[in-house]
């Protein structure tokens, strides 16, 4: 338990929750250090498969950068406050991570907060999310990641539609852009969200942390002959390697559930 979030390991599964709901989980930079800390721990223990980031309350995900806190911060100082280097969330700003993350929005998800989103594998909305970068509306910008995700996530026009007038987009409509994965009733959320992370879990851990990497190098590589061919694919070596090879043909004959290891 930090002072700005929570964290809690059910078997393989760590949920990571924003707890600042007074300020709709906006983020500072002793908020973000906190969900570093805490996405580094769970990048580096063997035992966690899957994660879920959530906003605390039923309001908010996360409604990105405290700009309250900067404001005073910067009239106090005379100097910006400084962002850990993993970015908002602990997750905007790191890019080895191999295992998957769920994003499950439970309401306003805006700036820094859609943007912890969408540097998440899969996003699980409440049908109460709402989206938006709307940083042009202060005169800033999203700098954590927004401008290069999202026009790789869906169709260019429809994200330069977002970017350039910040207008709030729903849940309905986020899935039908393709940035959401699921829709459910509010109440149905963490539900949903632990749902998907089960469905991971029923897989390999090494399987699925190679599919990941393999998906997310390869996609900076613009011929698909060379992306199939290059193999700087740790995770994907280190699968072909594993005990989860052999055990996995090895359930499937025999008809019954695989003992997965992670190694």
């Amino acid at each position: 338990m930090g002072e700005f979030s929570k964290v809690e390991v059910d078997g393989h599964l760590m949920v990571v929750t924003i707890d600042r709901p007074d300020v709709y989980n906006a983020c500072h930079p002793m908020a973000n250090q906190e969900l570093s800390d805490a996405f580094d721990a769970f990048a580096a223990d063997p035992e966690l498969w899957v994660a879920i980031v959530t906003g605390a309350g039923d309001k908010a995900f996360c409604a990105g950068n405290d700009l309250k806190y900067h404001a005073e911060y910067r009239a106090k100082t005379g100097e910006k406050p400084v962002h850990p280097p993993m970015g908002f969330g602990g997750l905007t700003a790191r890019h080895d991570l191999d295992k998957p993350v769920i994003a499950a929005v439970n309401g306003v998800a805006m700036g820094g907060g859609f943007e912890i989103a969408l540097a998440c594998d899969i996003i699980v909305a409440s049908d109460q999310a709402v989206f938006a970068l709307p940083e042009p509306k202060v005169g800033l910008a999203a700098a954590a990641g927004g401008m290069q995700r999202l026009p790789r996530m869906i169709p260019l026009k429809q994200a330069m539609g977002m970017m350039l007038t910040g207008r709030r987009v729903g849940a309905e409509e986020g899935h039908a852009l393709g940035f959401v994965t699921a829709v459910v009733p509010h109440d149905q959320l963490m539900d949903e969200a632990r749902r998907w992370a089960d469905m991971i879990l029923d897989c390999s851990p090494m399987s699925v942390r190679a599919t990941k990497q393999v998906v997310m190098r390869s996609r900076d590589v613009p011929k698909l002959e060379q992306a199939m061919q290059n193999m700087d694919y740790p995770a994907f070596v280190a699968m072909t390697e594993s005990e989860d090879t052999v055990e996995g043909p090895k359930a499937f004959a025999e008809k019954r559930k695989p003992n997965w290891k992670g190694r």
